[in-house]
């Protein structure tokens, strides 16, 4: 019995790990093609409302579903103290990296994104102690530093501001934080869960910013204003419900099922896979370089998980 039970455990891990590393390429996806939605609505809406809009959207889509049954949430009994914190940090990196990006180039922003996996295994190092391979560690590094080199052999000007870069830093340090927070709590709460609670604080966070700025300076009936325009409501709802909703879900869930530096670097793959969204979406050049740099990437992401498994495999 003893040896059937194990058995079927092991299975299930593993079924989970699979699920768990396609949820990745999903996310990587998902994420991968906001920037054309960002891009869509940066013409029609302010960044603020951008946001805000994207977490109404959000926040409605979770009511819908819990209204229809399809995902349940069951937080009586638990410690919802953390939970909050889990949430909280992904709304202060949004909000720091919209504040960072008044200050530096969007491409400096990638750059510093890029190193989240980096903070991450720092992190669980240090709190959850998870240590990754020295294979693990290496392919890491060759994700992160070819993620590097395609934003700067692409980039024509990248301009350094001291303020941006602090303000970045600490947004992608806020990121870190979550996806090791979500591994955290993943015994405690389902996905679902930590990603409802997700949603409620950056809807409210983003309204009450919106109506402090919008009273101040007197453009509170600008509101609605964006939904004038079709092209707006589609992108804001794609960044809401598939970006942030299902996004959250996917990492939540993957966070929950592989360590916390193989969850964090699908991050790199999506910026990458808006480099080919660019190109085959917007027309954009595609170079060289574009390729090598990507295919390391997605290298790199393989072999974190080999080399993880090969580590889990030794033991």
């Amino acid at each position: 019995m003893c040896l059937c039970s194990g058995g079927k455990g092991r299975n299930m891990e593993k079924d989970n790990k699979v699920r768990a590393y396609f949820a990745g390429a999903v996310f990587s996806v998902l994420v991968g093609f906001s920037f054309l939605g960002v891009k869509t609505c940066v013409p029609l809406a302010s960044t603020l409302q951008i946001l805000t809009h994207r977490y109404n959207f959000a926040f409605l889509a979770v009511i819908v579903v819990m209204l229809l049954h399809i995902w349940k949430i069951d937080i009586k009994g638990k410690p919802l103290g953390m939970l909050f914190v889990t949430g909280a940090f992904y709304v202060g990196f949004m909000i720091l990296q919209t504040i960072g990006l008044i200050y530096a180039t969007s491409i400096v922003s990638a750059i510093i994104f890029a190193i989240v996996p980096i903070m991450v295994k720092i992190i669980a190092a240090i709190f959850l102690k998870e240590h990754s391979s020295i294979g693990q560690t290496i392919f890491m590094f060759v994700s992160v530093a070819s993620l590097i080199a395609m934003m700067l052999i692409g980039s024509t000007d990248v301009s350094y501001n001291w303020i941006g870069i602090t303000i970045l830093i600490l947004s992608s340090l806020s990121m870190a934080i979550n996806n090791v927070l979500m591994r955290a709590v993943r015994t405690s709460y389902t996905p679902f869960e930590i990603t409802v609670v997700t949603a409620f604080e950056g809807f409210v966070a983003f309204n009450l910013a919106t109506l402090i700025w919008g009273i101040a300076s007197g453009t509170l009936d600008q509101y609605f204003a964006p939904f004038a325009h079709t092209e707006f409501i589609i992108a804001t709802a794609y960044l809401g419900i598939f970006c942030i909703l299902f996004s959250a879900q996917l990492m939540a869930f993957m966070q929950a099922n592989m360590a916390s530096v193989n969850a964090s670097i699908f991050g790199n793959v999506s910026t990458a896979i808006s480099f080919v969204a660019g190109v085959v979406v917007l027309g954009e050049p595609l170079h060289a370089y574009h390729i090598i740099c990507t295919a390391l990437i997605i290298i790199g992401v393989i072999g974190v998980g080999m080399a993880g498994k090969k580590e889990l495999n030794k033991i």
